[in-house]
């Protein structure tokens, strides 16, 4: 019976691999190699690399949605959830330097290859955007929300592929800074709304 201990650890170093040399790049050597086990054993656990990639983007969901519990259960509010968003940025700045975002890395290679898989890694985006859409929603900007949503997607990704081309670590700070603003006036904006419908609603007292 296959030992889910070792499925795991292959599981971890394929996903490890897939960031750091891309997928189409790491061989079934290159895995084994990091687990430490023999090509049999690795055959015991997994026939194909497509197997692989199939448990590694299963794996980044399952890790994604338990991400989302927990900031949905640390935040005091939608505003301090999306922060919690943002600042992966600064979390992950080491590794975004060096090969980018995994999730923008592996659906764009995905993409080139027409690889099948392409669909199942996009899920990752989708689980980001619902997310950050119900934030937003929450925060009074229900009409809009997804195209908040969207747009801090795209400026994410956008500042991971810069801070990855040049190695700059300043660049993310900075543009962490920048985000961290647009949600203010974001909120700031959504309040002033709620304001003044609360204030029409509200009859005015007479003297």
């Amino acid at each position: 019976m296959p030992d889910p201990a070792t499925r795991d650890q292959i599981v971890q170093a394929a996903d490890r691999l897939f960031y750091q040399r891309g997928y189409e790049h790491t061989s079934f050597a290159d895995i084994a190699d990091v687990v430490k086990i023999s090509r049999g054993n690795f055959y015991y656990h997994f026939k194909t690399k497509d197997e692989i990639l199939d448990a590694v983007i299963d794996a980044r969901v399952k890790g994604t949605r338990a991400m989302l519990d927990r900031w949905q259960i640390a935040g005091d509010n939608p505003k301090d959830r999306i922060r919690s968003f943002i600042d992966i940025l600064i979390a992950n700045r080491a590794d975004i330097k060096r090969y980018g975002c995994p999730v923008g890395t592996l659906s764009t290679e995905l993409a080139k290859l027409g690889h099948p898989a392409q669909a199942d890694a996009n899920e990752l985006f989708t689980l980001f955007r619902a997310w950050l859409r119900k934030q937003f929603a929450l925060l009074g900007r229900e009409r809009d929300a997804d195209a908040l949503a969207m747009h801090l997607l795209a400026r994410s990704q956008g500042v991971a592929t810069l801070a990855s081309a040049f190695r700059d670590e300043a660049f993310i700070r900075q543009e962490v800074a920048a985000m961290h603003d647009w949600l203010d006036a974001s909120v700031a904006g959504a309040g002033g709304k709620a304001k003044d419908a609360t204030a029409q609603r509200t009859p005015r007292r007479r003297s």
